[in-house]
């Protein structure tokens, strides 16, 4: 079991990713997530819709940014909470470019987004 948002977690992203074929929205897409306990930082960038890389660590100049308070982001992991649902709260704080924030919360009502969440929940540990 990787820990979550560990750096064995951010490798089972990049595995599930990868069998999932296109993880994300069409188009070009960096996103920085900051969770607010603890100060986990890491980021992904998306290319022609298929994950390109994620690492720990800021990533300056991201197209959105993302902050969100620890209990959420788990929450969110275990499909207990709805990534637009955080956003609509004001649970979820975001920066950037707000037409890239919108595809990205519509892709996370999306199948694909459900199949890797569940993919990851299943080998993650709290």
């Amino acid at each position: 079991m990787a820990k979550f948002l560990g750096d064995e977690w951010l490798d089972a992203v990049r595995t599930h990713a990868s069998r999932q074929g296109q993880p994300g929205r069409d188009g070009d897409l960096s996103v920085r997530l900051h969770v607010a306990v603890g100060d986990v930082q890491f980021h992904a960038i998306v290319v022609d819709g298929a994950l390109d890389a994620i690492a720990p660590g800021p990533l300056r100049d991201a197209d959105v940014s993302l902050t969100v308070p620890l209990d959420d982001a788990v929450a969110i992991q275990r499909g207990e909470l709805d990534p637009s649902v955080a956003f609509m709260q004001g649970r979820m704080k975001t920066a950037g470019d707000p037409g890239k924030l919108l595809d990205l919360l519509a892709w996370s009502a999306q199948p694909a987004y459900s199949s890797l969440r569940e993919a990851l929940a299943s080998s993650t540990e709290f």
